[in-house]
């Protein structure tokens, strides 16, 4: 089974809380064999034409404590992306399902969803009482990600991704999310996580390693497209073709923990080379370009960029060259409007964030994931990239 789900991507806000704009879900099938779930997108809220709010950074940074039988098919899942901001989409819980909104997050593994009492006056949670199929398993979880931390505790319940149904799967029922920057006017009620078992919180199969088992997938791999103000796509068990513009690249993972690769080089046009760095994690629950203060801050001074609270702005008349990120005997470049997240008057905000974590890594978050349609390959460890198709309107 080869499954497609629509989905919004992570995007960077300015200075304090993230808004949300909710899009009505529904499905769909579509030609090919894919299903799609339409899904919507974090926006930043604008406050006197200024932008407020805080970047998404789930996945890698919470494991690297950053602060700051049926018949293969396909599953195709669509998602509305509005402003950048970050993409999200519907799974259903529970018997009978009840949906909930998730973040697609290849940073981290488990999958979590808030009940009432961490919804804070959300409209949709999981309610397990309601469910027939459900068991508590009495075992706490608690996991600290960039924007904040959350806890609750372990269960089984079935859990559906479209048609794709997974019975007894354990995630973690979430009833603290004080943590989490801008919970309260966010869309999405979960975190689901597709990197690799080995960095769980869960002793239970990962959703991905499950549905790898339960033998839905066509092949085991996942794709993700990330639409550009546009919807977004993830697919389950193949890649959509439709939204590819050029041969795969397949660049071996480093280690089975993150969704991580040998990173070659840093080049900035034809005036600087980093190479002190050699790995690049891919990380769909981030929203920016992160990496060693020290090159983010080599970068900056080549490109003419000012620093301010952390955000990178450079004049948007300026004249940029290409940043590329060189893996797999292949550069994959981000040109200046790749790189501005935002305009604020004559400054463009870029999409690169210094962090400080102990070790040296680039987090290649949503900024680089809309240039780059990437294709997870569960099975053979490894990564494919291809240059996504524009314009595709799903």
């Amino acid at each position: 089974l080869s499954f497609s789900l629509p989905i919004a991507s992570p995007a960077m806000a300015m200075l304090s809380t993230l808004a949300f704009a909710v899009a009505t879900l529904s499905t769909s099938a579509a030609a090919g064999g894919l299903l799609r779930v339409p899904i919507s997108k974090l926006h930043v809220q604008k406050v006197d034409g200024q932008s407020r709010g805080a970047q998404i950074m789930l996945g890698a940074a919470a494991q690297l404590g950053m602060a700051p039988h049926t018949a293969p098919t396909t599953q195709d899942v669509l998602s509305k992306n509005q402003y950048n901001s970050a993409y999200y989409g519907e799974i259903d819980v529970g018997t009978p399902g009840q949906p909930v909104t998730v973040i697609f997050d290849t940073g981290s593994s488990d999958l979590w969803v808030a009940v009432a009492r961490g919804a804070h006056g959300k409209g949709l949670y999981f309610d397990g009482d309601s469910s027939t199929t459900h068991h508590s398993l009495h075992e706490p979880f608690h996991i600290r990600y960039g924007s904040g931390d959350v806890s609750g505790m372990f269960c089984e319940d079935t859990v559906a991704v479209g048609q794709l149904m997974l019975p007894n799967l354990t995630f973690a029922l979430v009833s603290n999310t004080s943590g989490i920057n801008g919970w309260d006017g966010s869309p999405y009620n979960g975190i689901l996580g597709l990197g690799f078992d080995s960095i769980a919180k869960s002793s239970g199969q990962t959703l991905m390693s499950a549905l790898v088992a339960s033998g839905q997938l066509e092949r085991p791999v996942f794709g993700f497209y990330l639409g550009d103000n546009s919807p977004g796509e993830l697919v389950f068990g193949g890649v959509d073709p439709a939204h590819v513009a050029s041969d795969f690249t397949w660049v071996n993972v480093t280690l089975p923990t993150w969704w991580a690769v040998g990173l070659d080089s840093i080049k900035l046009g034809d005036v600087l080379t980093l190479s002190a760095t050699h790995m690049a994690i891919v990380d769909s629950g981030s929203s920016l370009l992160a990496g060693p203060k020290r090159e983010v801050d080599t970068l900056m001074a080549m490109m003419g960029a000012e620093v301010i609270q952390g955000h990178c702005l450079v004049s948007c008349a300026a004249r940029l060259p290409d940043l590329a990120f060189n893996f797999g005997g292949k550069a994959f470049a981000l040109s200046m409007e790749d790189l501005v997240i935002q305009k604020m008057g004559g400054f463009c905000m870029l999409g690169i964030q210094a962090i400080d974590i102990g070790m040296p890594l680039w987090i290649l978050g949503d900024v680089f994931m809309r240039k780059y349609y990437v294709q997870f390959d569960w099975g053979q460890k490894r990564l494919g990239f291809a240059l996504a198709a524009s314009g595709n309107n799903l």
